[in-house]
């Protein structure tokens, strides 16, 4: 038991540094290639910060284990709005218009999409093609519509052209070694405490390959940018959808576990129509909605495990 703890400490560790080492080396790379800072700031950036996911829910897939493939995609956006997000308003209230905006309607319709593919029963390849192609499209749109003022702060790289691709290729074994540690030590805590791969998708997996997102957006609220706090939640769970889920269903096949068709799949739904819905009464996220919000992620998680003790 504490070796299989080890395994998913060891590789959430080796998920985030080589997380890291892959966005840098990538940069790298780019900026040798000439590549303006807009592209590569709002592709390579915000692919190369999901690889950690996408590899963990591919690994989790390959290895018959779709409850924590899936629990990882589902589990992240329900975190990412209650828990993320909530803990940022509760450092500094969020009046971002960006929960209102296109990317928030974006963010409502990929979550309706998913919600549909799982009571399919079945995400199959042309699902998830069907998502890979809607990402696209969106990252089309996305870049024609942006200006520079939107490229996110890039990490400063330096050095030759080799030590790019060097970091690139370690960062990409990092994520790969880690993501494997963290679905076999995950997939043997649910076998040792008798709970389903789902439950351990939902929860331990999925808050952590989450933690890049909840610095990002904390760091970001302690500053005062809750604009950033925002688009980073609602990026990241339209990603989460359409790349994660997408790829991830397109190169194998998801059966959808029958215990994630109950309580998650309507907090789910629940927390996407939230922060509009307190925007939109409110006209922001105060410091006691962000605090309601917590609290209901953890009343959220305290009803899976118990649940499936």
């Amino acid at each position: 038991m504490i070796a299989d703890v080890l395994f998913v400490l060891a590789g959430l560790v080796a998920l985030v540094v080589g997380g890291e080492s892959l966005v840098r080396g990538a940069v790298g790379v780019a900026q040798r290639a000439r590549l303006s800072p807009l592209v590569i700031g709002l592709t390579l950036v915000g692919f190369g910060t999901s690889v950690p996911e996408l590899m963990t829910s591919l690994i989790a897939a390959f290895d018959g284990l779709p409850g924590i493939a899936l629990g990882n995609v589902v589990g992240s956006n329900i975190a990412n709005i209650l828990l993320i997000l909530g803990l940022s308003a509760v450092i500094a209230p969020v009046a971002a218009r960006a929960v209102l905006g296109r990317d928030g309607w974006v963010m409502l319709g990929v979550t309706a999409l998913c919600a549909g593919l799982m009571f399919l029963g079945d995400i199959g390849r042309v699902a998830g093609a069907g998502c890979a192609l809607l990402l696209a499209v969106y990252l089309i749109v996305t870049l024609r519509s942006a200006t520079q003022d939107d490229a996110p702060e890039l990490p400063v790289v330096a050095g030759p052209l080799w030590q790019g691709f060097a970091f690139f290729v370690a960062g990409l074994v990092g994520v790969l070694i880690g993501a494997k540690l963290l679905v076999d030590g995950a997939s043997a805590i649910a076998a040792a405490f008798d709970v389903s791969n789902a439950v351990i998708g939902l929860t331990v997996v999925a808050v952590g390959t989450s933690l890049p997102e909840l610095v990002t957006s904390v760091i970001a609220a302690r500053k005062g940018q809750g604009d950033i706090a925002v688009g980073n939640v609602i990026g990241s769970n339209i990603f989460n959808v359409l790349g994660i889920l997408g790829i991830t269903a397109l190169v194998h096949p998801l059966a959808v576990p029958p215990d994630m068709l109950g309580l998650s799949l309507w907090v789910l739904i629940g927390a996407a129509v939230m922060p509009a819905l307190i925007m939109l009464a409110f006209g922001r996220i105060s410091r006691m909605a962000g605090l309601v919000m917590v609290m209901a992620y953890a009343a959220y998680t305290t009803a899976l495990v118990v649940g499936a003790g």
